[in-house]
């Protein structure tokens, strides 16, 4: 399956995921929930790449330690990306592997960090979802000042949304979109990824102090999101400099890589 193909494919696919997020704006880590029975096959082909000795080791492998001992396998990032067999995974399998593998790769090994990240970049990649706090709700929000604004409104439930949404958001823009944040703080004064990571923050950590979060099992999820922002940033920015815009060579992004390696250390 060519390029073309698999963009077709995910376009679909993100068709009908639309109405799930309208029928629960609270965005949840349940990408490998979502995941199947043909994810996990495509996995054992990926992984034993032909041979039938490494087949039978990663059957065993899914049958002793589940779905998430091969999702963690070192030489499944590579053949996802890389070999054509990979151009067949559902856009969830690929979301969560290359979110996964990027935040490992900077020291984070928790797996519900990985599988909300991805959830996030999943929710967000539908028509406009990234600036409404659901799809049924008239408000579009551009900026994060606008959601901050609306974080203590008198209806609890829009209240909770928008502090969640509020750390989504500035996870999403500063984690896929890091230059852009630079272009813009460069020639027109716009604020800094530090600016990002404390908005960030902020709504994760109103997010979890809201009482509808112990509600919906996220208070802890929000708190570790809150506390871990910036690296969850520094990992999608790592996704978007190697996967998404590989070509930008600018000085912004060399200082903000340097930047963001003293911040991991």
């Amino acid at each position: 399956m060519g390029g073309a193909d698999r963009a077709r494919r995910w376009h679909a696919w993100g068709r009908d995921e639309c109405d799930q997020f309208a029928e629960d704006p609270v965005i949840l880590a349940n990408v490998r929930q979502r995941l199947g029975r043909d994810d996990a096959q495509l996995v054992l082909r990926l992984i034993a790449r032909g041979s039938a000795e490494e087949y039978e080791r990663a059957e065993d492998s899914l049958r002793d330690d589940g779905i998430d001992a091969l999702l963690d396998d070192p030489r499944l990032m590579g053949a996802i990306v890389e070999s054509p067999q990979g151009a067949r995974a559902s856009l969830p399998l690929f979301a969560y592997v290359v979110v996964r593998n990027a935040l490992r790769r900077v020291g984070e090994g928790d797996r519900v960090l990985a599988d909300y990240a991805a959830s996030i970049l999943l929710h967000f990649g539908l028509r406009d979802a990234a600036q409404r706090v659901s799809a049924t709700d008239d408000e579009v929000y551009t900026t994060l000042t606008e959601l901050l604004r609306d974080a203590e409104s008198a209806d609890a439930k829009r209240s909770f949304l928008v502090r969640a949404h509020l750390g989504n958001y500035a996870l999403w823009l500063a984690g896929l979109f890091p230059d852009s944040i630079s272009h813009r703080r460069w020639r027109k004064g716009g604020p800094d990824l530090d600016y990002y990571d404390e908005m960030g923050k902020r709504g994760f950590q109103l997010a979890a102090d809201h009482r509808l979060a112990e509600q919906h099992g996220l208070r802890t999820l929000y708190a570790m999101a809150a506390l871990r922002f910036e690296t969850m940033r520094c990992a999608l920015n790592n996704v978007s400099d190697r996967m998404l815009f590989p070509n930008v060579h600018t000085p912004e992004r060399l200082m903000r890589q340097v930047a963001s390696g003293f911040k991991l250390q």
